[in-house]
């Protein structure tokens, strides 16, 4: 099973990241190892989708980093008013 994960970053941005192990790397951010990440902690895991496969998580991974994909996450799957808290 894969993931494609949305974090709330400090500063108030989503993270959209895809994984095989939700656990780890949700981990992985919250200590600060992952680069693009570590400067905007505490973050806080939103929302994520399982898909059966890498090469679909990497497609919905690409799609929700982009203008209408992020529009759809937003909208879909975060529900905008979640993310103040």
């Amino acid at each position: 099973m894969w993931y494609v994960y949305f974090l709330l970053l400090a500063n108030g941005d989503i993270y959209v990241g895809s994984t095989n192990d939700l656990k780890r790397r949700f981990k992985s951010h919250q200590s600060g190892q992952v680069v693009s990440t570590k400067s905007y902690l505490p973050c806080e895991l939103k929302s994520y989708v399982a898909v059966e496969t890498e090469g679909h998580a990497r497609e919905l991974e690409k799609n929700f980093k982009s203008g209408s994909g992020k529009a759809i996450a937003l909208k879909r799957l975060l529900r905008l008013s979640d993310l103040s808290g």
